[in-house]
């Protein structure tokens, strides 16, 4: 079965936060399901993306595209949520990680939640880039299983965009 995983660059952003968030969704989505569309949190948080800190540009690495990135390589991430995650820390360690691999000195990175007014620092050293290196390891290693992980109790899906999909009307 092709995934279309293989080189370092094409796990992104969102693969690794889907992985920590249920590895059943991050095989849906690496198999081509994609109900995002249809979602509701997730308009809402693309909008969020939209209409907060418009002044910065994307950056596109392929298959993981970074907020922004400021002078000193200090990756941002905006957040929709009204917590902080370890999946959005994860997120930036990972986008951390994709820079380095290119030649780029980065210092860390900031999550921006700006629903809350709040923001956390990531630190970017070796350990960091060890957690970031397993953690992509875990994503590949998902993704290329014959079959999806089984699916988290109902209640830890709420919101998720896959909940019908593996639970239907139950």
């Amino acid at each position: 079965m092709n995934t279309g995983i293989g080189t370092d660059d094409e796990i992104g952003g969102v693969h690794i936060k889907y992985l920590l968030h249920c590895p059943r969704q991050l095989w849906l989505y690496s198999h081509g399901y994609r109900p995002e569309s249809r979602n509701e949190a997730v308009a809402f948080g693309e909008t969020v993306d939209d209409t907060t800190y418009r002044r910065h540009a994307d950056v596109d690495l392929g298959a993981a595209k970074i907020d922004w990135v400021t002078r000193g390589a200090v990756v941002h991430e905006t957040k929709s949520s009204r917590q902080p995650s370890p999946q959005h820390d994860a997120q930036v360690l990972h986008y951390c990680l994709l820079l380095a691999r290119r030649g780029v000195t980065v210092r860390g990175g900031v999550v921006h939640y700006p629903l809350i007014r709040r923001t956390t620092t990531i630190t970017w050293d070796a350990s960091a880039r060890r957690t970031a290196e397993a953690t992509e390891a875990q994503a590949r290693q998902a993704i290329t299983v014959d079959t999806p992980a089984p699916r988290l109790p109902s209640t830890r899906c709420r919101g998720c965009s896959y909940r019908d999909y593996c639970w239907g009307d139950a």
